[in-house]
């Protein structure tokens, strides 16, 4: 295996968490501009912290777009009611870059990953299925009104021995009325049973802190891209460093690590290896890679198979995966890997 199957943890954190709620806004504001201009450039950032968001970053585009706006409605939606002074500062993308993203070189330099696994029906660990659920049922027994006094912000945690489930771990905002008992029993029974096909000798912990009132912006900061391992494989590979969110496709941050992800799962849903780890490598303003290696969960070299059956230049992976679409905020939450009518997990025949 890749990762460690004796012992490992992962962890997930809902949409209103602060990181999240940023990377909520950039990509939001990037399919904004998509919808408009597929030709769009971005790389926009946000940060939130105690009742300020502040926009800034990069864009090339024809997209007449109100950054404000796009935040203060999405903030709304997550389920936050207080007002937010926001600054924005985006600029045109500087020339020095465009001049190699226009010939068709990839926006930057960097090392991107890909990763799948038999082990789910996602082709992805486990743990990593499990505790985006974790999270992802919190938002849905809150927004039902099946544990009303769940708020928008909150994390989960699954620790994994020996192949079975050793310890959950919730941390949920909350409103002031509730106790910690009846959030214990809640969860347990609307969230953490039904997901557990086993619970007994599983350690349950909630709100270990005893208490999670405030929460959003109001108690922390938020900053896009801070969540590398929840949005990808929860750090049972290796990450290259760049994140996702608010980058149009030319930045292969983004579009390099859909494609090796899209490469890894076509090779295990095909029967070639029950686990595969892809990684390549960019210089900036250069369509080609400088690096594509492929390798099974034996050790086995795939890369000549993989080099053969794939094109990894950034416009190669931008057609192929149709990556100029709107597609980007439903991946700012939940992972961007394992979902449903994602181009970059489509299945193929190789």
């Amino acid at each position: 295996m890749f990762y460690n199957s004796k012992v490992h943890s992962v962890e997930s954190v809902t949409s209103g968490h602060p990181d999240k709620i940023c990377d909520q806004v950039s990509d939001a504001i990037l399919d904004e501009c998509l919808r408009q201009d597929e030709r769009t450039r971005a790389g926009i950032e946000s940060f939130g912290a105690h009742g300020m968001l502040v926009i800034g970053g990069e864009l090339t585009s024809d997209a007449d777009v109100d950054y404000a706006q796009i935040a203060r409605k999405l903030y709304e939606d997550i389920g936050y009611s207080e007002n937010l002074n926001i600054v924005t500062n985006v600029v045109r993308q500087s020339p020095d870059i465009a001049q190699g993203v226009d010939t068709g070189g990839a926006g930057d330099q960097g090392i991107m990953y890909g990763y799948a696994t038999a082990e789910t029906p996602e082709l992805l660990p486990k743990g990593v299925v499990l505790v985006h659920k974790l999270t992802q049922g919190q938002e849905k027994l809150r927004r039902g009104g099946i544990l009303p006094w769940l708020c928008p912000d909150g994390k989960a945690q699954i620790t994994i021995e020996d192949g079975k489930i050793r310890t959950v771990l919730i941390s949920c905002q909350h409103k002031e009325e509730v106790s910690n008992e009846e959030m214990r029993e809640g969860l347990i029974k609307h969230l953490i049973q039904p997901l557990l096909d086993d619970s007994e000798g599983v350690e349950i912990l909630v709100n270990p802190t005893g208490r999670f009132v405030q929460g959003g912006f109001a108690a922390d900061t938020g900053l896009t891209g801070r969540k590398l391992m929840v949005d990808t494989y929860g750090g049972l590979i290796p990450h290259g460093g760049g994140c996702f969110s608010g980058k149009d496709p030319t930045k292969v941050d983004r579009s390099a690590a859909y494609m090796a992800r899209y490469v890894a799962q076509n090779i295990v849903a095909n029967n070639l290896a029950k686990e595969c780890m892809v990684s390549v490598a960019y210089a900036i303003g250069r369509a080609e890679p400088l690096m594509i290696e492929a390798f099974d969960e034996k050790g086995n070299d795939l890369s000549n198979l993989v080099k053969s059956k794939f094109d990894f230049r950034p416009c190669a992976i931008i057609e192929r995966l149709n990556l100029r679409q709107p597609h980007y905020l439903k991946t700012a939450a939940y992972g961007h890997f394992g979902k449903p009518g994602l181009p970059w997990e489509q299945k193929i025949s190789l």
